[in-house]
């Protein structure tokens, strides 16, 4: 079984020369969700983690460098994950490399990745619309003391089942850390859900409880699900966290119940 410390993450490596999808690195899933209690063979929820990718090039058939965006959506009930420093090699990879369409770059990225992620993996050129505004209710501004930042505390999770509601909560101050370099991971999360109305106060306190918490940012956003069903007991529940990019590169993985019934709108923050 691979594990993130044997990937590429805080080791020196060399600039790939040429087109080589070994450098893509897949990370199973299981550990992680064993630890916060997630059964895999009846995952509580769908969803995806859709990366954005703004440095993407390569040769057109005669050698004249070509250069695009394009975004990918990695299945969550594919068996790995995709390390993030290893995607970008592995796209830098591609600089080299001479393709007679745009559509064999597209076809071939998307045949690499479903083969390191072991689901079929979307692949589309172009990125969605950036989000100035954003739907639901900011909850950074509430006037609160905060002296915990990590572990996450679920503890801080409160919901009045007196007061049934459907709403969308928004914070822009998540942060966690990359459990094998401990580089910052910023991010805004979006929370929309039918149920007992949730305590404002206690969910910001809660996500700010990451502040110093190291995990993956997929691995992040199904803990908050997870932890938000148990104690906060939605009927229904879609949890969105879009991550700053680094080196080219921003993940945005989205967790939903299984009622949800369309994908939570692909958008990007302004800080992507």
């Amino acid at each position: 079984m691979t594990t993130p410390q044997d990937s590429s993450l805080g080791r020196e490596v060399t600039y790939p020369s040429h087109y080589d999808p070994g450098l893509l690195f897949p990370i199973p899933r299981t550990a992680a969700r064993a630890e916060i209690g997630i059964d895999e063979t009846h995952l509580p929820f769908i969803g995806h983690d859709r990366w954005h990718a703004y440095e993407l090039s390569w040769l057109d058939a005669r050698g004249k460098p070509y250069v695009a965006t394009a975004t990918f959506r990695v299945p969550c009930d594919s068996p790995n994950l995709i390390e993030s420093k290893s995607l970008k090699l592995y796209l830098n990879s591609l600089n080299a490399e001479r393709f007679n369409s745009p559509e064999a770059v597209r076809e071939r990225i998307a045949l690499d990745l479903s083969a390191r992620a072991g689901a079929d993996v979307l692949v589309e050129f172009g990125l969605p619309p950036v989000d100035p505004v954003g739907e639901g209710e900011n909850i950074d501004l509430l006037d609160v003391d905060i002296d915990c930042y990590g572990p996450p505390q679920a503890r801080y999770l409160l919901a009045d089942d007196a007061v049934q509601t459907s709403e969308t909560l928004v914070s822009s101050l998540l942060k966690s850390n990359c459990p094998v370099t401990g580089q910052p991971d910023w991010a805004s999360v979006w929370i929309r859900y039918e149920g007992p109305r949730i305590d404002r106060e206690g969910l910001l306190r809660y996500l700010i409880s990451y502040r110093d918490h190291a995990e993956f940012h997929e691995q992040c956003v199904e803990r908050i699900f997870s932890e938000l069903m148990q104690h906060c007991r939605p009927r229904s529940l879609q949890v969105e966290a879009r991550y700053t990019r680094r080196g080219g590169l921003d993940i945005n993985p989205w967790r939903a119940t299984p009622d949800v019934a369309g994908v939570f709108p692909a958008m990007r923050d302004e800080r992507q």
